[in-house]
This record gives structure tokens, C-alpha cells and sequence, in this order.
């Protein structure tokens, strides 16, 4: 975690002069222009999601003392420039992921492509970052890893974005392969002593959102900038680096093939083939479980490290959904709790 980093402004300091002195550093405005050049203009949305877009969340200062976090802005092209200045730049808490979404909501299920594979490596001192750029740009082999697009400083550690060329439409198993995808290359990439002073590897979900390129470190007070390292990528190319074959994306796998015929699934599934073939009931079935379950999980915030706080807070809506919690109670649950885990350590 970050507290390995002992002088964290010095060690900033030292891995920002050795990315400058091989690469040129590139401004947050454009540095998602790069991304995401085809968001749309203000007033062009519509049913069409031809187009989906960019979204990000932000901190307004007009909710200081309130229970709102932080606000959800939709990246549109030609108020971009406006937007940036206003939303982003020296902002402490700004968020955005490497998908474009359809609508205005930035959860998974809404996301419609990827315009950038993007990961995390904590607890990057100037040691761990020549053995990184030892790895990167070579063949695919034990543990060489594909030229990253830009290397941006996220405060004591590093994000690594690898930016399409051609987007990634995210169909329901596109998003399954992309996330099997990523753990394998997370794995490759994060090796204790070597590429990071953390021990503990963070997976994290393809809709992890990372700190924005011109905002700050509210933690540490230290800009987050990006450097341009490479080019854009090829989804083959990408897949080349890992390790097992079967955590490569194959793009014309889009759905998962269902593994029964409606007369084998009769015989082993015949309460589901009641009510969803016979009966035409398609809604999804509630689960039946006893709220220990869920207040077992509030039991166990005290175990929680740095790098897994949202994935408690996740399982702990999972949780609530199956033991049939109701939402208020839920969201009172989860603002007190969160407030414990932001005193957790963690590196970004």
C-alpha cells in the first residue's frame, strides 16, 4: 500500500523526472479527446445510442456538508474545453473510466464500448518503474507486457492505458471475456519488489473509474498528469500478452451459448420450465434467503484492507439484494460504513 512509500512527494518527484525524460507529457483536456474523440455534441443526444458517451463524476464544492460524494457529468464534445476547466482541472476527486455508456448512468450494464483497458499499479517508486519499462514493448513472453498508450501519475502509483483504435463493442460476454482479460494481464503486470512495493495484487472490474488527468490527489495534494508513451492498440494485439489462451477476448463469441435444449433443460430445470416456458413468467426470481447473511457482512467491515473497500461495499448490495433488504436501509448502511473504510489506508 502507499505507506510503503515513505516520502511520498519526493518518491512523486523522482518517477515523474524519469517519465518526462523518456516521454512528453500531454494535458488532461486532451488526453480525452485522444480517448474519446466520437462523444457527442451538447443538445445531440437522443433514443440513437449509435454514439454512447464518455461519463464522469466530479466534486462540487456546493455539496460540502451533504451526504452527495460526488456528481455525474456526460463528456460531450464541443462543450469539452469549457467542462474541463469548470469540473475537472485541480479538482480533488474527479473519476472516469475507459468506457463510453449509453445514457446517463456510468454502471456496467449500461456501458456500450471501450475505448481504453486501463489498470492500476500502487506503490510505484523510480526502481519499480525501470523494471516496468524494462517489460513493456517487448514480444509477448513470461513476463513482458504490451507498450501502454499513457503511464499517468496518480499520486504514488501508476495508471497504464492501452487506448484502441477501434473501440470494443461490449456485448454480455465481450464484458466477461474483457474482465478475465484484464485479471490475467493485472496478475502479469503487478509483481511484488519488482513493478510495485504492494504485496497485495487489486483486480479491479473493467468499470473502474481512476482519477482524472489536470484534477488532484486530494490524499497527497499532488497533480495527476499523464504521459504519452505509445500508440493506440489492437484488441489481437493486447491479446497476445497473455499468459493463458483462454483469457483472450474473441470478439465473435458475443453471447454466452446456452448449454441445454428446451427439452433437456424439462428434465433438469422443471420448476424453471414451469413458470418461465410454460407459464411465460420472465421476471427474475427473488431469492429467499434470511437477512444473518446480510448482517453478517456489516459484521466484517473490520477485516476490510485499502485496496478492497468498493468490493466490500459491492458485496454488500449483492448481499442486501438477495436477502430482500430495503433500499433505504441499505444506503443508510453504506454511507456509515464507507465513512469507517476512508480511514482505511490506501494508496490512491
Amino acid at each position: 500500500m502507499s505507506n510503503n512509500i515513505k516520502n511520498k512527494k519526493k518518491n512523486y518527484r523522482e518517477v515523474e523526472e524519469l517519465l518526462a525524460f523518456h516521454y512528453q507529457e500531454i494535458e488532461g483536456e486532451e488526453f480525452y479527446k485522444y480517448i474519446f474523440p466520437n462523444n457527442q455534441d451538447e443538445g445531440e443526444m437522443s433514443g440513437d445510442y449509435s454514439k454512447p458517451n464518455a461519463i464522469y463524476l466530479y466534486k462540487d464544492p456546493k455539496d460540502e456538508g451533504t451526504e452527495r460524494k460526488l456528481r455525474r457529468r456526460i463528456m460531450l464534445n464541443d462543450t469539452w474545453e469549457e467542462d474541463y476547466r469548470d469540473f475537472v482541472e485541480d479538482n480533488p476527486m474527479t473519476l472516469c473510466s475507459g468506457l463510453a455508456y449509453r445514457g446517463r448512468i456510468n454502471r456496467l450494464e449500461y456501458s456500450q464500448q471501450m475505448n481504453a483497458l486501463v489498470f492500476d499499479l500502487d506503490a510505484v517508486g523510480k526502481n519499480e518503474l525501470i523494471n516496468f519499462f524494462s517489460r513493456i514493448g517487448k514480444k509477448p513472453g513470461l513476463r513482458t507486457l504490451p507498450q501502454p498508450t499513457f503511464i499517468v501519475m496518480s499520486g504514488t502509483g501508476l495508471h497504464i492505458y492501452y487506448v484502441f483504435k477501434e473501440p470494443i463493442a461490449l456485448y454480455p460476454n465481450i464484458k466477461l471475456q474483457m474482465k478475465q482479460l484484464k485479471y490475467d494481464l493485472t496478475f502479469k503486470m503487478w509483481e511484488y519488489k519488482a513493478t510495485s512495493q504492494e504485496k497485495q495484487i487489486q483486480y479491479q472490474s473493467i468499470n473502474q473509474g481512476f482519477r482524472m488527468v489536470g484534477s488532484r490527489n486530494d490524499k497527497y495534494d499532488l497533480p495527476v498528469k499523464a504521459f504519452k508513451t505509445g500508440e493506440r492498440v489492437t484488441l489481437d494485439y493486447i491479446n497476445s500478452y497473455a499468459d493463458e489462451e483462454k483469457n483472450r477476448v474473441d470478439i465473435n463469441k458475443r453471447f454466452r451459448p446456452t448449454q441445454y435444449s428446451l427439452e433437456e433443460a424439462e428434465e433438469k430445470f422443471p420448476e424453471w420450465y414451469e413458470r418461465v416456458i410454460v407459464q411465460g413468467d420472465k421476471r427474475a426470481k427473488r431469492w429467499d434467503i434470511k437477512r444473518d447473511l446480510y448482517d453478517w457482512w456489516l459484521r466484517q467491515s473490520y477485516k476490510v484492507k485499502g485496496g478492497h473497500r468498493y468490493f466490500y461495499l459491492m458485496c454488500m448490495a449483492i448481499y442486501a439484494v438477495k436477502c430482500n433488504i430495503p433500499k433505504n436501509e441499505v444506503r443508510e448502511d453504506m454511507y456509515k460504513i464507507f465513512d469507517e473504510l476512508k480511514e482505511i489506508e490506501h494508496s490512491n
